[in-house]
């Protein structure tokens, strides 16, 4: 699943790195490019692609990122649900070794990670933003008791169960990422992170 508004520069290169290593792995796979009242060619370059397990999801209004990835879990038909940036910042490689841990951990969302020592930030963000970052994830872990070093990445994956079981969501904006893992929290889920590169 890619949420994606106005990303016609970007969504076909990340649409053809996760289509090709997805298919090198022959298994069985969608991808759903939630084009969330996009008023670019976003939706007219994933129809483009034309592949029978590639899907543009159209939305006439502005859904925010979290109503975007809410309607592509309900569309999507897998047993496992996740969530990529459009920027394909985190590659296709890490996301599919966060499958395999989901798939072992069972009830749980695997949650990518830019703080873990193992993790490896190829493009070091301005200072003020890492303070930022920072500061806003010390503030979700005393509210939420998360207990997790980055909510924001933008990759994350869980079964399809748990996905569907918080569609009550009430936030679209970023702050969707930590109303997800507080819900899905809340109902017996692990929160896994994994360092991404």
């Amino acid at each position: 699943m890619i949420p994606a508004y106005n990303e016609e520069n970007r969504i076909g290169r990340t649409l053809d790195l996760y289509y090709r290593y997805f298919r090198s792995k022959k298994m069985s796979f969608e991808i759903i490019v939630s084009c969330d009242g996009s008023t670019d060619r976003t939706a007219q370059i994933v129809r483009d692609f034309s592949k029978p397990n590639v899907k543009a999801l159209e939305s006439g209004k502005r859904l925010g990122k979290g109503g975007g990835i809410l309607k592509g879990f309900q569309e999507s038909k897998g047993r496992y649900v996740g969530f990529v940036d459009a920027d394909g910042s985190v590659g296709p490689e890490d996301f599919y070794l966060m499958l395999e841990v989901c798939r072992k951990r069972g009830k749980c969302v695997v949650i990518g990670s830019r703080n873990l020592p193992d993790s490896e930030v190829m493009k070091k963000p301005p200072l003020y933003r890492h303070l930022l970052s920072r500061i806003f994830g010390f503030y979700v872990n005393l509210l939420f008791g998360l207990g997790i070093s980055d909510t924001q990445c933008g990759a994350k994956i869980t079964t399809r169960d748990l996905a569907l079981r918080i569609s009550g969501i009430k936030s679209n904006g970023f702050e969707f990422d930590v109303e997800m893992l507080w819900r899905i929290k809340n109902l017996g889920g692990d929160i896994v992170e994994f360092p991404v590169k």
